[in-house]
């Protein structure tokens, strides 16, 4: 593969420039997560309207992620990242109207700029890396772009909630910061080499379809209901952990909250890239184990009112979501066709999406009827009864092979 425009750097040089912009753009949209507590106090909404909101983003990513996630195959990878960027400065601005609909709104708007972006960022790492390294393998930015997705996602709230804790205005200065952070981003994707002659899509435009071949649809069925379970878990971190954290739990620091949603994302990348050369039945058995270990440690440290139990449960769960998913994205892609498979992954991050909304959102609903301690219980429950009859053929030894 060769370079398709020079740009105004090095591919290698790209490579560092869009894997920030890629981190910054995902930090964004994990930022809003130590905030909710604050929103919930100024506007006086329960938790409900918490995954309500959360749930606008989902639904954000998954809309564009089929309408226009695939596209920058036609028309280039910086043509679909700038406007990516420069819709989430869009969405960082909507924050800073007061109000719950403003909250849905950006949430939305920045659901559809991520939904742009993972591919597009993703595709774009691996191309500038074979450019300016010839002859070898993805695997660097593979793991670098694993550290910018997981990682960004965590250093969102870990930068929010430290400067809610600290700093005046928490409710409008980190995004303020974020998109001046952002702007920095959308200047590096404007100065990278792009890796894909343009085409026109008039013709050939339609959205992302999902296509698995009959034989291997149980096989599919099973990595799609993990990588639900497994971003279950994250939008967990994302919406509700704080409120447990601030209720239940009496730990009211923006910064804590920050910290462990952080930690949780920063588990699950840091377990991704230790496990990229560890065959796919025992990536799937350590995921899997780690993630249903976390999540009766993080139910339980909820019921003891355990801030350790709660940590240690929501880093092993993370770790093990990562790991979790990881697998079932490679179990995708060796069930696919080559021609296939970007939209063989399309029906698994459709799995995860609704994963990563409808369970949060039923956990949200619950807690309007139920003490918090008894609804977590069912979410977890639910989770590990999903988990438990998906994986059954994913863990099978001959379905490893």
């Amino acid at each position: 593969m060769g370079p398709v425009e020079s740009g105004r750097i090095s591919h290698g040089g790209g490579f560092w420039l869009v894997t920030y912009a890629f981190a910054v753009t995902m930090a964004f949209s994990g930022a809003p997560a130590p905030l909710y507590v604050l929103y919930q106090q100024r506007d006086g909404f329960g938790a409900f309207t918490v995954t309500l909101i959360f749930a606008a983003y989902a639904i954000g990513v998954v809309a564009s992620l089929f309408l226009a996630g695939h596209i920058s195959d036609w028309v280039g990878r910086r043509r679909i990242l700038l406007p990516a960027i420069l819709i989430n400065m869009l969405a960082g601005a909507i924050f800073l109207i007061p109000g719950v609909p403003a909250l849905l709104v950006a949430r939305f708007v920045s659901g559809i700029s991520i939904g742009m972006l993972t591919a597009t960022a993703t595709a774009h790492l691996t191309e500038l890396h074979l450019t300016a390294r010839p002859g070898e393998s993805r695997v660097r930015a593979d793991l670098v772009a694993t550290a910018a997705n997981l990682g960004g996602i965590g250093m969102g709230p870990l930068i929010a909630g430290i400067l809610a804790e600290y700093a005046p205005h928490p409710l409008s200065l980190p995004y303020l910061v974020f998109e001046a952070l952002l702007l920095l981003g959308a200047v590096a994707v404007a100065l990278v080499p792009e890796t894909v002659e343009r085409r026109s899509i008039r013709s050939a435009y339609r959205p992302q379809r999902v296509t698995v071949p009959i034989e291997a649809r149980p096989r599919y069925f099973s990595a799609g209901a993990v990588g639900l379970t497994a971003f279950a878990v994250f939008g967990l971190f994302t919406s509700l952990a704080p409120g447990f954290l601030a209720g239940t739990l009496h730990q009211r620091s923006h910064a804590l909250a920050g910290l462990v949603a952080f930690l949780v994302f920063a588990s699950g990348a840091i377990a991704q890239i230790l496990i990229v050369r560890i065959p796919l039945a025992r990536q799937l058995r350590l995921g899997l184990g780690a993630l249903a270990a976390g999540l009766a440690l993080l139910t339980l440290g909820v019921w003891t009112a355990s801030m350790t139990l709660f940590l240690a449960g929501g880093i092993l769960a993370g770790a093990g979501a990562g790991a979790a998913f990881k697998g079932a994205i490679t179990t995708v892609l060796g069930l696919a066709p080559s021609k296939s498979r970007g939209e063989a992954l399309a029906g698994l991050f459709l799995a995860a999406y609704i994963g990563l909304a409808v369970p949060v959102l039923g956990l949200g609903l619950a807690t309007q009827f139920l003490p918090t301690r008894i609804a977590l219980l069912g979410f977890t429950a639910a989770l590990l009864a999903v988990l438990i009859v998906g994986s059954r053929r994913l863990l099978r030894p001959a379905d490893n092979r």
